[in-house]
């Protein structure tokens, strides 16, 4: 799939969960929990253990990436060389913390989608001149829902995913400031549930904020 695409593909659920955990060894299970609850993507960070060799595990494990039905991405992506590494494992698309135009640039010319961390209005313009695909607003927390409305006043182009402190109680606010989908690390993958295994749990989370959204977006 081209970045347009995989894009789509992630903002139809419009909730992208950050894997950041300590140990992925329960990744296959945690993943397909998630993508019950209705999640069309997911975000396993550079700064796990071993997050470079779980993606081919996930990607041939799991059917729904194959058939373009969900999107694998690798997220704390801080370099070109990181980025080329997260690529050759298999991610369909790269999550930076911060904006790096290198890689920015390195992620284009591979055709790949890349969601660089911005958090003022210049940073954002930059990044999205740069060709990113969508915008991370990192940490999205230091301002909240009513900056997303500000910003998108006088730069509605601009296509936005705030990461960092969202919850289930400002997600809605989020979609209805205009972002297009929300990154949600600690609020939805919860290391405790993960270690005991509480995959229904899981897919009953990924379930409470998809529809969320959806309401959100008056769907």
């Amino acid at each position: 799939m081209n970045p347009t695409q995989i894009v789509s593909v992630l903002e139809q659920g419009g909730v992208v969960p950050v894997v950041r955990l300590p140990s992925l060894e329960q990744a296959v299970p945690l993943v397909r929990a998630l993508l019950a609850g209705g999640i069309t993507a997911i975000e396993p960070t550079m700064t796990s253990p071993g997050a470079l060799d779980v993606l081919p595990r996930l990607l041939a494990e799991i059917p729904a990436f194959a058939a373009g039905e969900a999107v694998l991405g690798m997220g704390s992506v801080t370099s070109p060389e990181q980025a080329a590494a997260a690529i050759d494992a298999g991610a369909q698309f790269i999550v930076s913390p911060h904006l790096d135009l290198d890689t920015v640039a390195y992620c284009i010319e591979q055709k790949i989608a890349v969601m660089p961390g911005a958090l003022t209005p210049s940073e954002m313009q930059t990044a999205w001149k740069a060709g990113a695909s969508v915008v991370k607003v990192f940490p999205a927390r230091i301002f909240g829902p009513g900056y997303f409305k500000d910003v998108l006043a006088p730069l509605p182009h601009l296509r936005l995913m705030p990461t960092g402190g969202v919850d289930l109680s400002n997600t809605a606010a989020f979609v209805h400031a205009g972002a297009v989908a929300v990154g949600v690390g600690s609020a939805l993958v919860d290391k405790q549930l993960v270690a005991a295994g509480a995959w229904k749990e899981m897919t009953r989370r990924a379930a409470d904020y998809i529809q969320t959204v959806q309401q959100a977006r008056g769907k």
